[in-house]
């Protein structure tokens, strides 16, 4: 990625070519990495070891569409990344095709010339009375 803004765009093109590799690339390192569920990761092996068995099996099928919300730069090299996600899980899914919505927040810096994702979590939008999955209008 050459600029923060990519990220969304970036993230969305390896979920949907469900290509792990690609998805690693997008971290640094020693990145860390909080799914939808609260599940917390350190480092880029952990990240992929823990998208790669959804993608064979439950989101073998899914489609992700991201969408910037906003950049919030913290210095020269390091961005606050906020972006819309809608995850379109396929039939593979133990519930069947259905839609999630999420609210991504990235922490992008930029080490030796390239801009990567430092830190990740994503939030499944949600009725506060319900505690049900919601998605956004």
């Amino acid at each position: 990625m050459d600029q923060p803004e990519n990220v969304p765009q970036a993230f969305q093109a390896a979920w949907n070519a469900h290509d792990m590799t690609a998805l690693g690339a997008l971290f640094h390192a020693d990145a860390t990495f909080v799914n939808r569920f609260g599940h917390y990761v350190r480092g880029v092996d952990a990240i992929v070891s823990l998208h790669q068995a959804i993608h064979q099996t439950i989101y073998r099928d899914s489609v992700l569409e991201n969408e910037l919300i906003d950049l919030i730069p913290i210095s020269e090299r390091a961005v606050v990344v906020h972006f819309w996600s809608r995850l379109r899980a396929g039939p593979s899914h133990p519930n069947g095709a259905h839609d999630i919505d999420t609210l991504i927040l990235a922490v992008v810096t930029q080490r030796d010339g390239s801009w990567r994702i430092q830190a990740l979590e994503n939030v499944t939008l949600t009725n506060p009375r319900t505690g049900e999955a919601v998605l956004r209008r």
